[in-house]
């Protein structure tokens, strides 16, 4: 690491501790030369996969867009943002964890409403009706009846 005083290349590490809940090392550096000390900040980066969209065109993954599509599915409903962002985390970790460069609109949609079903019943109908297209009642109460049928094996395994 180049010292940002004198920009020596020779810089010995002095004290590393974990920050931000582990994902991050904070290391206080010390330059060979100048003897002028600095802080360091070092976390793991995480290659997201590509999206590839309903209509065959591909698009870098965009978590403020999964964000904004959480918030409004769960818009005046009693989640707090925590949670969301609890959220957040899960799916790009999923994403993540499938090891592909590029993964299917579908996944992540399917993902997402997994996340939505398990923080707010009412959020979910709202972005499965969006998602989905219903286009009447009918499918809206198949729906209703799916996670009703599904709610009593939810309760089974918290």
């Amino acid at each position: 690491m180049y010292c940002p005083f004198c920009n020596a290349d020779d810089t010995k590490v002095i004290d590393s501790r974990l920050v931000a809940d582990g994902g991050q090392v904070r290391r206080r550096r010390e330059c060979v030369d100048c003897s002028e000390r600095f802080t360091t900040y070092e976390q793991a980066e995480l290659v997201m996969p590509r999206v590839i969209k309903t209509d065959g065109s591909r698009e870098a993954f965009d978590e403020d867009k999964l964000r904004a599509g959480l918030q409004r599915a769960l818009e005046k409903r009693p989640v707090p943002i925590e949670k969301i962002e609890v959220s957040v985390g899960q799916i790009k970790h999923f994403l993540q964890v499938t090891g592909e460069r590029e993964v299917s609109s579908r996944i992540i949609g399917e993902e997402v409403m997994r996340q939505l079903r398990e923080l707010d019943e009412v959020a979910y109908i709202r972005f499965a009706s969006v998602y989905r297209s219903f286009q009447d009642l009918s499918e809206f109460q198949d729906e209703l009846n799916r996670l009703t049928a599904l709610k009593p094996s939810l309760a089974d395994n918290p």
